[in-house]
């Protein structure tokens, strides 16, 4: 997949985990949302996923997990990344 232009931001501490997802065109939204449904069932706990605008006319989704004991997010987030073809992860 080529190199795309969304922007992904990774936070984590004990139990929570989270990436947002940066984009500025409705064909990077959709790619954002077909990858979240492909990569979420990976985790036995139930994503909290939301949207947001940020500056600069970008918007954002944000996949959230709270209560990750077995940090199981962080391979959906690591797969989310891979299909988008997000290189560097800030």
């Amino acid at each position: 997949m080529p190199v795309c232009s969304i922007v992904a931001d990774h936070k984590s501490e004990e139990r929570y985990s989270k990436l947002s997802l940066a984009y500025s065109t409705e064909e990077e939204r959709k790619m954002i949302e077909e990858a979240i449904s492909a990569c979420t069932p990976l985790c036995s706990i139930a994503a909290n996923i939301y949207g947001g605008d940020v500056v600069g006319g970008k918007k954002m989704i944000t996949i959230e997990y709270h209560d990750d004991c077995d940090r199981e997010g962080g391979k959906v987030f690591e797969e989310i990344i891979k299909q988008l073809g997000i290189e560097k992860c800030h």
